[in-house]
């Protein structure tokens, strides 16, 4: 046995990935279960994903969930790259500090203190909750994630490129679109992913900020598991779980890619020098 690997730290690591996954798992197998009792297992069977799409309060709330969470993943896009552009290029300039607090603080803060801050927010101005609230909550969060994403990248960029486009004639703008922007286009699409699935997943902060019919999937999904969890319910969220698991690891793809191009390039850097 390798060094540092015992037979403790393998059990210790099943133990946490059966916590972590076997229940999971088991709404994944009851999805296919025959039977309308949810623990009963009477043999495999596809009929709930059919009566789910038969559900249209389920498929409302489905594309609620997907134009919130695609709008708000296309702005907080935009807005993180803005930020991570500031923080990475623009050193230390008055109000760094404050800005980078309040890049920061909704990654660490709890959803429930977010979701309350935005309801009083939009009372306060008088505007009525609906789509385009849930739709603001989100932007709101999901671009801190895309934020630091961006911001990793620039950290290791070779500004050198960019020097030599801008004495060349570039402007800097042109130069941003054609040279910055495919180079961290990695980073970029990785963030819009991760904001993808965070939208889809949020449960807390949607609900203080929703409003009449922009129910979204979780909280149709939690509304109805109080009263009673049916094979509707594991069927819906094993299409979420999917979704949500595609989204985070295509993120975790791009970013080891990214990381990888950066190492070759880093090497070929040395190499020639």
């Amino acid at each position: 046995m390798r060094q540092g690997l015992t037979w403790f730290n393998i059990a210790s690591l099943l133990l946490g990935f059966l916590f972590l996954y076997l229940p999971i798992a088991l709404l994944i197998i009851y999805s296919f279960n025959e039977s309308r009792l949810v623990t009963v297992w009477a043999g495999f069977s596809t009929k709930w994903y059919a009566e789910m799409l038969q559900n249209q309060g389920l498929l409302n709330a489905g594309w609620v969930t997907l134009k919130v969470a695609f709008t708000s993943s296309c702005f907080a896009t935009v807005l993180g790259t803005m930020a991570g552009l500031i923080m990475s290029r623009f050193g230390s300039f008055h109000g760094r500090t404050l800005f980078s607090g309040m890049i920061y603080a909704p990654l660490v803060m709890p959803e429930v203190i977010t979701g309350l801050s935005l309801l009083l927010m939009f009372v306060a101005v008088a505007l009525d909750r609906g789509f385009v609230t849930v739709t603001l909550a989100h932007i709101t969060f999901s671009m801190c994630y895309v934020a630091v994403v961006v911001q990793s990248r620039l950290a290791g960029f070779d500004r050198s490129i960019e020097e030599a486009a801008m004495d060349l004639g570039c402007p800097p703008g042109r130069t941003f679109f054609q040279i910055t922007l495919p180079i961290i286009a990695p980073a970029v699409v990785a963030g819009w992913l991760l904001s993808f699935t965070l939208s889809l997943d949020d449960l807390v902060i949607a609900s203080f900020t929703t409003g009449p019919g922009a129910t979204t999937l979780p909280m149709k999904i939690y509304s109805q598991v109080r009263l009673g969890v049916t094979p509707e319910i594991n069927a819906v969220c094993t299409i979420l779980v999917g979704l949500v698991a595609t989204g985070v690891l295509t993120a975790s793809l791009i970013t080891r890619r990214q990381e990888m191009r950066r190492e070759a390039e880093e090497r070929q850097a040395i190499a020639n020098s």
